[in-house]
C-alpha cells in the first residue's frame, strides 16, 4: 500500500477515534493544549541562554532511576544535585512537571521480578513514591523495556503482561491518595513502537491509570540491522523493501487499535541521528547494505557537519517525510531528523488530535528542534 494511500486510511480511523465525547482527556496546562516532554539525562545541564528552552516543554522525565532488590533507588551519585537544579527551572515556567523515569533500556532487567507477586508490587511502588517525595517532583514515569520479551537481557516472563498493569493501577491509587486539587501527580510510561510490545501487555486496560503514554517512535533502523534506513520516518518510505516495514504513523495507528484514547498518545521524536559506514552508493545509501562502523550522532554534531565544508549532501524523502545524508568518499550514510521533518510530525500530532511530543534527548539539540515543535504546536 502506498504512503499516500495509507495516510488517507489513517486519517479517518484517526478522526473517528479521536471523536468519542467519553475519551480521556491528557493532564497538560498549555494554551495551546498539547505536551512537549523532554528525556533528560542525568549529565545534563543544558537548558540555554536565560533558559529559553525550558519555557518550551511542559514536563522533564529524568532518565534514569535504578531498580535494586526491588526498590527504586538514585541512578547516579549526582541525583539529588541535579534534581534540585531542575526543580529551579520552575521559576522561569512555573507549570514545568518533573517526573523520574525508571529502567531505560540498560535497567529494566529486574521489572520482572518487582512486578511478579502483590508483595514485590507493593515494594516497589512504595519506594517509587519515596523517590518522587524525597526530590518533590510531580511524577513517575515508567520505562520498562520490555514487558515479555528480553530486552538488554532482562529476566522476562509471560506473567508480566497483567503485572505490567497490576503495578501501574497500584501506583495509580498510590498517587491518587496523594494528590490534591492543586497538586496532581501524574503516572506515564514509555512503550515501543512495534506490534510486538502491544501484544505482550493489555494496554487497553492499563492506560486507564496513565495520564499519556510516550511512543517511542525512533530507532527503527541502527548498527545492529546490516542494511541502512530511516531512524525515525513519519511515513513508511517508498524505497523501503524490508519484509518488516515500520513508521511513526504506523506506531501509532496500532496504538489506537489496541484501545489508547488518541489524546493520550505522546509521539517520540529523536534529536539524534544514526549513520552507518561502508554502504553501497546506489540511491545515496538509502536502504543499502553496509559493510562498516556504524553509530549516531547528535543533531547539533550533523548541522555543524552539514554547514561546514565537510562532504555531506543532504536528501529529503517525501515519501517518508524525513531527510538523510550521504558522503560519497567514504559511503557515509546519515538518517536524521531535521526542522523540516519535526513540522511535518507536530502536524500530525495536531491533525489526528494526539496528546504531543516527546523527544530524546536534550543535548542533542542546538535549539533549533525544539523551537520548531513550540512554535509548530501554536500555529
Amino acid at each position: 500500500m502506498r504512503p499516500f494511500l495509507m495516510l488517507l486510511i489513517s486519517f479517518f480511523i484517526f478522526s473517528a477515534c479521536s471523536s468519542d465525547e467519553n475519551e480521556p482527556s491528557i493532564n497538560n496546562s498549555t494554551p495551546y493544549g498539547k505536551i512537549i516532554v523532554a528525556y533528560l539525562n542525568a549529565w545534563e545541564d543544558n537548558w540555554g541562554e536565560n533558559f529559553e528552552k525550558a519555557k518550551q516543554i511542559t514536563h522533564i522525565n529524568y532518565a534514569f532511576a535504578n531498580i535494586k532488590d526491588g526498590s527504586v533507588i538514585e541512578g547516579s551519585d549526582t541525583d539529588t544535585e541535579t534534581i534540585e537544579k531542575l526543580n529551579t527551572l520552575k521559576q522561569v515556567n512555573k507549570d514545568l512537571k518533573i517526573l523520574i523515569s525508571i529502567g531505560g533500556w540498560s535497567w529494566s532487567d529486574h521489572f520482572s521480578d518487582a512486578a511478579l507477586i502483590d508483595s514485590s508490587r507493593e515494594v516497589f511502588a512504595n519506594s517509587a513514591i519515596a523517590f518522587m517525595k524525597k526530590h518533590k517532583i510531580d511524577g513517575i514515569d515508567l520505562d520498562w523495556e520490555y514487558p515479555g520479551q528480553i530486552g538488554d537481557g532482562n529476566v522476562y516472563r509471560p506473567e508480566d503482561k497483567e503485572n505490567f498493569t497490576a503495578i501501574l493501577k497500584l501506583l495509580r491509587e498510590k498517587l491518587d491518595a496523594l494528590s490534591t486539587s492543586e497538586n496532581e501527580y501524574l503516572l506515564t510510561i514509555a512503550t515501543g513502537a512495534n506490534q510486538n510490545y502491544l501484544d505482550h501487555t493489555n494496554l487497553k486496560e492499563a492506560q486507564k491509570y496513565l495520564d499519556f503514554i510516550n511512543i517511542m517512535t525512533y530507532d527503527f533502523h541502527g548498527g545492529w540491522n546490516n542494511k541502512t534506513g530511516h531512524n525515525a520516518n513519519l511515513t513508511i518510505s517508498e524505497f523501503d523493501d524490508n519484509e518488516q516495514m515500520i513508521s511513526s504513523q504506523l506506531a501509532v495507528e496500532q496504538h489506537i487499535k489496541a484501545g489508547i484514547p488518541a489524546s493520550k498518545i505522546i509521539l517520540g521524536v529523536p534529536f539524534y541521528g544514526r549513520w552507518w559506514k561502508g554502504v553501497n552508493p546506489e540511491n545515496n545509501g538509502l536502504y543499502q547494505t553496509s559493510t562498516g562502523i556504524t553509530g549516531s550522532y547528535n543533531y547539533n554534531a550533523i548541522a555543524d557537519s552539514l554547514s561546514s565544508n565537510s562532504g555531506f549532501t543532504a536528501y529529503w524523502d517525501d515519501s517518508a517525510k524525513v531527510p538523510y545524508i550521504w558522503r560519497q568518499k567514504d559511503s557515509l550514510f546519515i538518517s536524521y531528523d531535521n526542522a523540516r521533518s519535526m513540522k511535518y510530525k507536530v502536524d500530525f500530532v495536531k491533525n489526528n488530535q494526539l496528546g504531543g511530543i516527546m523527544f530524546w534527548q536534550f543535548n542533542g539539540d542546538d535549539g533549533t528542534l525544539l523551537k520548531t515543535i513550540f512554535d509548530s504546536l501554536q500555529q
